[in-house]
Formats: structure tokens, C-alpha cells, sequence
């Protein structure tokens, strides 16, 4: 079996050489597509052993991979963005599972986003189709993915990704997703997509005309769908209108039965029913007992990476939350179980919220 890692890169002198030195033990060629850099990219690539091809930027995503993909000769392409850190995995296991199916299919690498929140830098994981067999290409302008709709299965491939610590390319990417909306409108993930920039970049209102699409237009099966589902509810909750938040009542009771197993789900949902709560105590008191439930089904689900989602919505979040939940409930005992219970994990809210009862 033959491994190639295909990559395209622009003024990436910053993350480059951790990049290929992570991914070099795994693979047996380096296949670099450099799109137009000014600084040291293509000499870091040469010097870690990578072929290194110029490509001109044409404003399309799928093009530089499918150039790079073009220029592989192997039975299975492995493709990372400079910003992505693989964590170690020993190439005999990968190969194991790699070899463990027939047909055509993508393995899926599980990349864990950093990104600063209100607790500081938190974490998100999605699998992602990134082990790609022979003669799959790229297909879409941006946000690019896989075509020929083949099945992706997960392999025991992790990595880091650090870009949205440095970076935000939301600005860059709103024209080339407006280009793609306008050309298929009727393509959920671009609505998807249009809407998670939108509010990103703290335009939540106008996002929701596009989390509504991407509602509206998203099959039970697609791959992104709980997670923009989840998102959606965020933007809902955020608004924080009373139509916004009857909105996400709707989509809460529609989608429990689908995404009941989901942490991340029940973690919004503890969420909504606290505002739902506060938005008018008297009218929805019998909801309070919602939210104790939805964290402790978070905690009895756990972890769910391979699912998607925040780190720590099966842990030490929701252990947080339940803990500010006893705490305010006047449950004193009980919110000092959980606090711990987050503190343990490095939780720093947790450790500070014991300092104070």
C-alpha cells in the first residue's frame, strides 16, 4: 500500500514544519500545491523532503487539491491543511483498517478545533473524510469536499488543529460562500456553511436566514447535520428574542428523538430551558426540572468525539453547569460534587466556583 500526503498551502512559514514533521512517519511521499507564497513555505516544504508544485490561484478550492491529487500516485491520500498536527498513530494500524474494507470508501480523521471562548481556549472535534482512495477528487469553490457521495468510516487518525487561535478567515471566505449560495441555493452545506461564518463574525441575525435553509433543505443522513442543528439552537438562544426562542422550542422537541444521544444536543437544551425559564418564570416553571435532567444525560452519554462536538459537553461542561444549577438551587453539597467533578478535568471555572461556596 501506497500513502501519499496531498496538501495546498499559502504563507503557511508558521505552522508548516510541524505540520510535515507530524504527518513524514506516516506517509511515503509529500505532495505540496503551493498557491502563490511570499515568505519561506515552499523552502520549509523542500527541506522536509516534499515535492513542491506551483499552482496559480484560480478563486477555487477544488481545483489546488484536485492539481495536487493529480500529481499522486497513491492508493490512498491523506490530506491536511498546514494548520493540522497529526497525533501519533502507528502506520501498521492505520494500514490495518485501511485494509479492513472493500470498495470505495474515505476514512475519517478526527480533528480537534482550539478556539477562545468565554473560559478561554476550548475545544471542538469533527471527523472529517481526509483519507481519500484513488481517484477521488475534490468538488465545490470552498469548503470543499469529497465528491461521489462514498461512505466514510472512522480510523484511528487524530490531529490538532490551531488555525482559529491565529486566523479568522471569515471575512476572505464570505465572497467565495456568497458566490456558491447564489449557484446552489438549494445545497444545504453551502447554506450551512454561509450561516456558521455569518456568525462567527457576530452577524447572528442575518445567519439565521441561513441556519433556516440549511433546516429546511438537510437530509436525516447528512454528516454535518447534528452539529448544524446544535449551532442553529446557539444562534437562537443568542438572539434571545421570545419568536427566537419558540423557534428553538420547536426545533428542540422536533429533534429530541434523532439527536437525544448527541452530548452536544442535550447540552443546548439545558441551555434553552434555562432561558425559556427566565424569559418568564411563571409561564414555564414546570420546564425547571429540564434542565437538571439534560446535563445529567450529558454526563451519563460522556465524551462522543467521534459524534462531533464541544469537549466537554459529556464532561467536565456539563459537569459545570450542573454543579451552577445546584448552586443556585440552593443545593450546596450537591454543586460541590460537580464542581469537583469539572475541577479534576482543569476546568478553571469549576476550580474558581469552589473557592467561592
Amino acid at each position: 500500500m501506497k500513502l501519499n500526503l496531498v496538501m495546498i498551502v499559502k504563507n503557511e512559514e508558521r505552522s508548516l514544519r510541524r505540520c510535515l514533521k507530524a504527518a513524514k512517519p506516516l506517509v511515503d511521499r509529500m505532495i505540496i500545491a503551493d498557491t502563490g507564497s511570499s515568505d519561506k513555505t515552499a523552502e520549509i516544504a523542500r527541506s522536509m523532503g516534499a515535492t513542491v508544485l506551483e499552482f496559480p490561484w484560480i478563486n477555487d478550492f477544488s481545483a489546488a487539491r484536485n492539481f495536487a491529487l493529480d500529481h499522486s500516485d497513491g492508493d490512498w491520500n491523506l490530506v491536511l491543511d498546514a494548520d493540522e498536527y497529526l497525533r501519533p498513530c502507528r502506520r501498521k494500524d492505520l494500514e490495518r483498517v485501511l485494509n479492513s474494507r472493500g470498495g470505495m470508501w474515505l476514512g475519517g480523521l478526527t480533528r480537534y478545533d482550539s478556539y477562545e471562548d468565554e473560559d478561554g481556549i476550548s475545544q471542538s472535534a469533527s471527523v472529517l473524510p481526509r483519507v481519500l482512495p484513488r481517484g477521488v477528487r475534490y468538488e465545490g469553490i470552498i469548503h470543499e469536499q469529497p465528491g461521489g457521495n462514498y461512505p466514510c468510516y472512522g480510523l484511528p487518525l487524530a490531529a490538532d488543529h490551531d488555525g482559529y487561535l491565529v486566523a479568522d478567515k471569515g471575512e476572505r471566505n464570505l465572497s467565495y460562500l456568497e458566490e456558491a449560495v447564489e449557484l446552489y441555493p438549494e445545497d444545504p452545506y453551502y447554506q450551512f456553511q454561509m450561516a456558521s461564518t455569518l456568525r462567527n463574525l457576530k452577524r447572528r441575525e442575518e445567519s439565521l436566514t441561513y441556519f433556516r435553509e440549511f433546516y429546511r433543505l438537510a437530509g436525516p443522513v447528512s454528516g454535518y447535520r447534528a452539529g448544524g442543528v446544535v449551532l442553529y439552537l446557539y444562534t437562537l438562544l443568542d438572539v434571545g428574542s421570545q419568536a427566537c426562542l419558540d423557534e428553538a422550542a420547536a426545533v428542540v422537541e422536533r429533534e429530541e428523538g434523532a439527536l437525544g444521544g448527541f452530548p452536544d444536543f442535550c447540552f443546548v437544551c439545558g441551555l434553552f430551558y434555562m432561558k425559556r425559564v427566565l424569559s418568564d418564570v411563571e409561564r414555564y416553571m414546570d420546564l425547571l426540572p429540564n434542565i437538571e435532567k439534560c446535563y445529567l444525560k450529558c454526563l451519563r452519554l460522556g465524551e462522543r468525539p467521534e459524534l462531533g462536538g464541544v469537549v466537554g459537553t459529556g464532561s467536565f461542561k456539563a459537569a459545570y453547569n450542573l454543579g451552577a444549577w445546584y448552586e443556585v438551587s440552593g443545593q450546596t453539597e450537591f454543586a460541590r460534587k460537580y464542581y469537583k467533578e469539572a475541577a479534576k478535568a482543569g476546568y478553571g471555572p469549576a476550580r474558581e466556583r469552589l473557592r467561592m461556596i
